[in-house]
C-alpha cells in the first residue's frame, strides 16, 4: 500500500466503482433480507432474484457487477495513459506498467482462491481479479498501438469469431448442446487445458480461459468511452447524452443477438458484452450528469471511499471475518428483534463494518494500488 493523491481522479468514477462494489460488501444480501420482510410482494421477489446470479442463460442485476467493474477500469486507462506519457515515459516503460499490473492482478486472484492452503494440485487458477488483469492488459496493449478505428474493428472480429466458436460442439461431450455447460467449446479447454484447476472440477469455470477474449472486448469499451471523456471537446452534458444513447444502441444490438446465441456471464457470450456495455455506459452517464456536470458531489464520498479502495475491500472480505465482527456489535440487539429484522440489522453491521475499515484507510490517505 502506499499514499497517493486522487485529486486529478474523475469523481464520478470512484463513486461508480464504489456504488458497484457495494453490493459485493453487503449490499445484495441487506436488500434481499429487506424483501424477505414482505414475502408476499412480487415486486420485492423480483428484487431479490436480482441480488443472484442468473443459473445460466439470462441476466440479472448481480451479473452486472463484474464486467461494470472491468468497464470502469477501461475508461480510466485513457486518463493513465495520457498522465504516463505527459510525465515523459516510453511506450516500453509503459508496456513494463501495464505487464506488471496484469501479473499483479493474476497472483492476487490466485492468492484469492487459496494459495496459501499449499493444496496446489487442486488450487484454482483462473480467477475474477485474473480476468481482468488479463483482459484489461490486452486492452490497454491494443490502446498504446493501434488507432480507435482499428481497434474497433479487433473488438468487432473478437464478438463474431467467439460467437462462432461457441458453435464448435466440445469433442468430449458428442451429442449434447452447444449451449450447456456440460458441451460448450469453453469448457472442453478448460477440461484438457487445467482439469483440476477449475471452480466446477470436470464441467468449467466461469472465468475460464477462452471466455477472455470477449471480456477484452468490455475493457475496450470502457477504455473507448474514457477516450471520449478526455479528448471530446463537446459540454459535459452532451457527453452524457451521447453515452445514453450509444447504451441504447448497444442493448438493441444485445436483444437481437440475443435472439441468435442467449445472453450468458459465464460463457461472457456476446450478447452478454453487449448487454453489460449498455447497463455500464447507462450507470456512467447517469453519474457523470449528476456528479461531474450538475456539480453534486456532497453525497459521493460514502461511494468514494468504496470506489478508491476497491480492490481493498474484495480481498479483505476473503481474509477478515466482516460477519462475526457484525455479529459482536449487532447480534445482542438482533436477537431482540423479530428474525427477519434481525438479519437487516447483521447486514447492516456488515456493510458499516466494511465501510469503517475503508474509511480509515482514506482518512490515512493509504490506498492499495494495483
Amino acid at each position: 500500500m502506499n499514499k497517493s493523491n486522487n485529486n486529478q481522479r474523475l469523481l464520478s468514477l470512484d463513486a461508480l466503482r464504489g456504488f458497484d462494489m457495494l453490493f459485493i460488501m453487503g449490499l445484495a444480501g441487506l436488500i434481499v433480507n429487506i424483501a424477505a420482510l414482505t414475502p408476499e410482494c412480487a415486486a420485492a421477489e423480483w428484487i431479490a432474484t436480482q441480488m443472484k446470479h442468473v443459473a445460466w442463460d439470462g441476466f440479472a442485476h448481480h451479473d452486472t457487477i463484474f464486467p461494470l467493474f472491468l468497464f470502469i477500469a477501461g475508461v480510466s486507462f485513457p486518463f493513465s495513459l495520457s498522465k504516463q506519457k505527459g510525465s515523459g515515459m516510453s511506450n516500453k516503460e509503459i508496456v513494463v506498467k501495464i505487464l506488471r499490473r496484469a501479473a499483479i492482478l493474476v497472483l492476487l486472484g490466485v492468492l484469492y482462491n487459496g494459495f496459501f492452503k499449499m493444496q496446489f494440485e487442486t488450487l484454482r487458477f483462473p480467477s475474477v481479479l485474473g480476468r481482468i488483469g488479463i483482459a484489461w492488459m490486452c486492452a490497454a496493449m491494443l490502446t498504446l498501438y493501434f488507432k480507435a478505428k482499428t481497434r474497433a474493428i479487433i473488438c468487432a472480429v473478437i464478438l463474431i469469431g467467439y460467437s462462432l466458436l461457441l458453435t464448435i460442439p466440445a469433442p468430449d461431450a458428442i451429442g449434447v448442446d452447444v449451449w450447456t455447460k456440460e458441451g460448450n467449446i469453453a469448457g472442453y479447454i478448460d477440461r484438457m487445458l487445467m482439469p483440476n484447476h477449475i471452480l466446477w472440477r470436470g464441467v468449467m469455470d466461469p472465468e475460464g480461459l477462452l471466455s477472455n477474449l470477449p471480456a477484452i472486448v468490455t475493457a475496450m469499451l470502457g477504455i473507448f468511452t474514457g477516450e471520449y471523456l478526455l479528448y471530446s471537446t463537446h459540454s459535459g452534458k452532451r457527453k452524457a447524452a451521447t453515452m445514453a444513447i450509444s447504451a441504447v444502441v448497444l442493448l438493441v444490438a444485445a436483444l437481437i443477438w440475443n435472439y441468435f446465441q442467449p445472453i450468458n456471464k459465464t460463457l461472457w457470450s456476446s450478447a452478454f458484452v453487449l448487454a453489460a456495455g449498455a447497463y455500464s455506459l447507462t450507470m456512467l452517464a447517469l453519474f457523470y450528469y449528476i456528479i461531474d456536470v450538475k456539480g453534486y458531489r456532497g453525497w459521493c464520498y460514502l461511494l468514494k471511499v468504496v470506489g478508491v479502495n476497491s480492490i481493498t475491500i474484495y480481498l479483505a472480505q476473503r481474509f477478515i471475518k466482516f460477519g462475526d465482527i457484525s455479529r459482536y456489535f449487532t447480534g445482542g440487539l438482533a436477537s431482540h428483534l423479530p428474525e427477519g429484522w434481525g438479519a437487516v440489522l447483521i447486514s447492516i453491521g456488515y456493510i458499516a463494518a466494511c465501510w469503517l475499515l475503508l474509511y480509515f484507510l482514506d482518512r490515512k490517505g493509504v490506498y492499495l494500488k494495483v
